[in-house]
């Protein structure tokens, strides 16, 4: 299963790739939102894990794309807040259809595990 990885901070791109690769994942990356949609089609990935604010393009618009253009990708929100804490933000990002939505500081066990639960409910991955 290809996962793509949007986030302006490389340090947490790092730690998912690790995370991730451990378990057999094919990780993709972009630093924001119009990378993430160039990498989407030229690489097809199963699944985005989105950070909600980044310059460019920013992750609430990117989760709103995916969905109009590639509604089979499960999405995974993830947001340290800003000026409005990142509740709101991530409410937005499940309104928008994120699959599931986490704050910074990130748990990667749960992140992990909520990858492999969304993958479990997918008949076409094997």
């Amino acid at each position: 299963m290809k996962i793509l990885i949007i986030d302006d901070d490389h340090r947490t791109r790092d730690l998912f790739k690790i995370w991730l690769e451990k378990e057999n994942f094919e990780v993709l990356e972009a630093a924001n939102g119009l990378e993430g949609m160039k990498a989407q089609q030229k690489h097809r990935a199963d699944m985005l894990i989105c950070d909600l604010i980044m310059p460019v393009q920013e992750g609430i618009e990117t989760i709103s794309l995916f969905r109009e253009n590639y509604p089979q990708v499960g999405i995974i929100a993830i947001s340290g807040g800003g000026q409005i804490g990142s509740e709101s933000y991530l409410q937005m990002a499940e309104i928008l259809g994120a699959w599931r939505v986490f704050a910074k500081p990130l748990d990667m066990t749960q992140i992990v595990q909520a990858v492999h639960e969304w993958q479990k409910g997918l008949p076409h991955i094997a």
